[in-house]
């Protein structure tokens, strides 16, 4: 590719990235939305459900917080895919399809500003919960939390791509929305931990992609975690990887039809 088609590709990308940012930015009630619903369920619920439970690893408030975390990065970037729904619907999708460019990097545009948006919210929310005396074990653990949202919203964000590809109603992504975002949660071990689990419990917790996110989250934070960090790492890389590439396809048969 000449070094001007990567330039245009690039453009594209950075186009439809500042695009999803200018939305975002523009949008007030999301923002405060997004913020202060983790933040109702962690202080509400991490303050009763504390009373009643003991953990070894500290505060049941502070071993919730990567969990209300993650619950955000997941919430985010699965609502990202319902841009592709409004821009098929008012027809500028169809206005950046004629554009000499892979259609790879139309998805790539969309997922990244969809990516950009979920690492915000979790970073704001993280910062938010420090100040408001959730205890993190250090700075700089919680700078290398960033590239860990990252990689959580790339593969959710694939997977919100591949969603409203096939989906052609808000209504419908809406529904489908709920369906997988609330099992996804409880099955997770955002708001409990591993051990003690019933069986039939331990099986879709172990399969769940969001658990190793919120662990790799928690082991950077508190330092305590129910899987190692390395396996953490490699689940929700592979992940990213996996969903970003059905995305992609799945984006591309979409526009064909």
């Amino acid at each position: 590719m000449a070094l001007s088609g990567k330039r245009l590709c690039l453009n594209t990308v950075f186009t439809l990235w500042l695009r999803e940012m200018l939305r975002y930015k523009r949008s007030r009630s999301r923002i405060i939305g997004s913020l202060a619903t983790p933040l109702f369920f962690l202080v509400i619920m991490g303050s009763a459900l504390g009373s009643t439970m003991t953990l070894r690893s500290g505060r049941y408030i502070d071993y919730m917080a990567p969990g209300i975390i993650g619950m955000s990065i997941l919430f985010a970037s699965l609502m990202g895919g319902i841009s592709i729904i409004w821009d098929r619907e008012f027809g500028f999708l169809k206005e950046i399809l004629v554009a000499p460019v892979s259609r790879f990097y139309t998805a790539l545009g969309k997922a990244a500003g969809g990516v950009t948006t979920a690492m915000v919210q979790g970073t704001l929310l993280m910062f938010i919960s420090g100040m408001i005396g959730i205890e993190y074990v250090s700075v700089w653990r919680e700078l290398l939390c960033i590239p860990i949202m990252f990689t959580m919203g790339l593969g959710f964000i694939g997977l919100g791509i591949t969603l409203a590809s096939k989906i052609e109603s808000h209504e419908g992504f809406q529904m489908m929305m709920t369906f997988i975002t609330f099992p996804t949660i409880m099955t997770s071990t955002a708001f409990y931990p591993m051990e003690n689990l019933p069986g039939w419990l331990s099986i879709p917790v172990h399969l769940n992609p969001l658990t190793y996110g919120v662990e790799a989250l928690r082991w950077m934070l508190l330092d305590a975690s129910d899987v190692p960090i390395t396996l953490s790492l490699g689940v929700i890389t592979a992940f990213a990887l996996i969903m970003m590439t059905i995305g992609s396809r799945a984006f591309d048969s979409a526009v064909d039809q």
